[in-house]
């Protein structure tokens, strides 16, 4: 470890700290510095001397010892030296009671005897004013107002060492100012209090007093503006100088008299459209009367008067802005109320009515200035439609039909109310929609439609629209006929009325069908000696057929969605009427009828073969009718072979057949309008 170090002196320049002074130490590198209190101790480390020992208790007593430190180690502890720290500062309470003096006051300080208080211009200029004492308390005199002074004080204990001192900056309050100068602005009623500035003041105040009344006015400029000064009033006026140390004495007051009122009870009347009377009450030495009436597009008369009254003439729809003022010797008195007038809008010009629907007319109309809102009134019918709106348009709606309507159009300002009586307009609704009351069917396309007539002078319109196209019938009265319709369509009715007035609504569509088309092409085919085949083109409109071949002896019939059948239980070498049915698929029905139709005549029975030598052959039948002709076919793989006997026989014979074949044998009917039979029995031959 290093040597102990000697401590050459120790000493307190600061109530909280202690300087210590030793002679350096070979091979040390730091030096512990302990201030021991009774149990309680403050250690320092520092590189050299000297060093300080800060964080100490004012006016006590320590014992201060050094440790020198090297990598070795700690040395002992150096003898100690007793070292007592100074006073503490004083805690200064500074105020200026007046514009000449400073007070300064503070609390006892422990250990001390006396206190020593300097105050000097922080500027530097004059002499340094010091006073000892015991007392916690003194106060600085005749000093300059509104001026910085710097005040240093500090405490000495029994021995005549200082402790630490305390500074402070305190500024005189200032004088009060001088010259105070007045000067009223009478058309603003206000007055501006001028003053020459004085040392040390931040900030002036001017007090304006009537009896009870005070106006105040702070400002840091030597001037000031005192607002809202009463008109006919006497005022006493004084300034008091401020700074952060206090307020001067306010100055002797300067009287200030103000201008008279202006007029009161100012009313504006209009005793009849295009006049306007201004009257008011009477003021006290008041000279003369000027009136200003300025319009709001900008336009000012004015009148003067020594009378209490003024006319002036006015136009509807116009605001006027009315103001009087007295004139006396002191001036012109301060603007009183600006009253305002509104007339009355005009009446609405340029008026315009346009049906947008049946029931819905929108009136238009030129602006009308003043006009704050309109109301457009129809009065007519059962009673009057109302339409308020700011917009120089209006839509009534809900209006009846068929109906003629005065419509008015009235316009308002919030302050004058509704223009005088305006004229109203003749306006005249669509015609009534027609309801349609029945529709009946006069012929195969011939449509009649009734419906109730519900307007006068009205023509009507019924139109029937559908795929096929358009067709249209008119009548005055209530009904009429629409004609040449075609079949197997399908249509909506419906019907309008026209007049002068407009076009109604259209009536409540009625469905209409017309009974399908019969088929144009109609083809019958025997398909066997009793079934026979009927086919024909489609009809338009239709869903299903019913056909039917109708004899003495019977009846034969289908009904089908096709457009073919196959009808049975026919009896050959019958003549059949023929007919068809054409049902829509609402039940409507079409009549057809057609050419009649013959079935063949009937097949023969019996037919029997007999061989008539090696190449011949004989064919015998029974005839069903001896007045049919009938034709016997052999056909077989060598040849085709056929006879026909004369009207009565009832057998042929067939010779130079080839041999060793086999032959189909078919006896049937002889027809000229149809191709040969084919269904009648075949018979074999070998």
């Amino acid at each position: 470890a290093p040597d102990i170090p000697v401590i050459d002196q120790a000493y307190s320049k600061l109530s909280n700290s202690i300087t210590v002074e030793w002679r350096a130490v070979p091979g040390a590198t730091n030096y512990m510095l302990t201030a021991q209190d009774g149990d309680s101790f403050v250690e320092t480390i520092v590189k050299n001397s000297p060093g300080t020992v800060t964080g100490l208790k004012p006016a006590t007593l320590y014992r201060i010892t050094v440790r020198s430190i090297s990598s070795g180690g700690k040395s002992q502890p150096s003898p100690f030296r007793k070292v007592k720290t100074v006073l503490a500062a004083p805690i200064l309470s500074v105020r200026s009671p007046s514009c000449d003096s400073i007070a300064v006051s503070w609390k006892a300080v422990h250990m001390a005897a006396g206190f020593s208080v300097s105050l000097m211009r922080s500027d530097g200029l004059g002499r340094v004013l010091k006073q000892n004492t015991t007392n916690t308390s003194l106060i600085f005199t005749n000093l300059d107002p509104g001026t910085l002074y710097t005040v240093k004080a500090y405490a000495w204990n029994a021995n005549g060492v200082p402790g630490d001192d305390f500074t402070y900056n305190q500024r005189t309050s200032p004088n009060a100012p001088v010259d105070v100068k007045v000067a009223f602005n009478s058309g603003a009623s206000r007055a501006v209090v001028s003053w020459m500035p004085t040392e040390g003041a931040l900030t002036y105040s001017v007090t304006v007093s009537s009896g009870l009344l005070k106006l105040r006015c702070n400002t840091s400029s030597a001037s000031c503006m005192v607002p809202s000064l009463q008109c006919s009033s006497e005022y006493d006026v004084s300034v008091t100088a401020h700074n952060d140390a206090g307020s001067s004495e306010p100055t002797d007051a300067v009287s200030l008299k103000t201008i008279h009122c202006a007029p009161v009870n100012i009313s504006i009347e209009e005793d009849e459209p295009g006049h306007l009377l201004v009257s008011w009450s009477s003021v006290s030495l008041g000279h003369y009367y000027v009136v200003f009436v300025k319009s709001d597009d900008g336009l000012e008369v004015h009148c003067n008067t020594s009378h209490t009254q003024c006319h002036f003439q006015s136009d509807c729809g116009f605001t006027y802005f009315i103001s009087v003022f007295a004139y006396n010797k002191a001036g012109q008195s301060p603007l009183g109320d600006v009253l305002n007038y509104t007339t009355a809008p005009c009446c609405p010009s340029d008026f315009r009515a346009v049906f947008v629907s049946s029931d819905t007319v929108r009136v238009t109309w030129a602006p009308v200035r003043g006009a704050d809102l309109y109301e457009t009134r129809a009065a007519g019918g059962s009673g009057v439609v109302l339409c308020r709106d700011t917009a120089a348009a209006c839509s009534l709606s809900a209006l009846q039909c068929s109906t003629p309507y005065n419509i008015t159009v009235y316009a308002f300002s919030e302050a004058r109310g509704s223009s005088a009586s305006c004229a109203p307009h003749y306006v005249a609704t669509a015609p009534c929609s027609p309801e349609i009351k029945n529709i009946s069917k006069e012929g195969v396309s011939v449509i009649s439609v009734q419906w109730q007539p519900n307007n006068e002078e009205a023509m009507y319109v019924v139109t029937a629209r559908g795929e096929a196209g358009l067709w249209h019938c008119t009548s005055t009265r209530n009904s009429c006929t629409l004609m040449d319709l075609p079949c197997g369509s399908a249509f909506s009715v419906s019907a309008i009325a026209r007049s002068p007035a407009g076009q109604s609504l259209p009536s409540y569509s009625i469905p209409l069908e017309t009974a399908p088309c019969c088929p144009n092409d109609l083809v019958l085919t025997q398909v066997t000696q009793s079934v026979t085949n009927i086919s024909w083109s489609v009809g338009r409109g239709a869903q299903t057929y019913v056909t039917t071949l109708e004899s003495p002896k019977g009846q034969a019939k289908c009904h089908t969605l096709q457009t073919y059948c196959l009808l049975g239980c026919i009896t050959c070498g019958t003549n059949y009427t023929v007919s068809l049915r054409a049902i829509s698929e609402t039940g409507l029905t079409s009549s057809c009828t057609y050419q009649g139709y013959s079935s063949s005549a009937c097949c023969p029975s019996g037919v029997k073969l007999y061989r008539l030598s090696n190449n011949g052959i004989r064919v015998f039948w029974q005839a069903s009718d001896e007045t049919i002709n009938y034709n016997a076919d052999l056909r077989g793989s060598k040849g085709n072979f056929s006879c026909t006997p004369s009207l009565g026989l009832s057998h042929c014979d067939i010779t130079k057949i080839p041999c060793g074949d086999v032959y189909t044998v078919l006896v049937a009917p002889v027809t000229n309008k149809r191709p040969r039979l084919t269904f009648c029995p075949k018979k074999i031959y070998s």
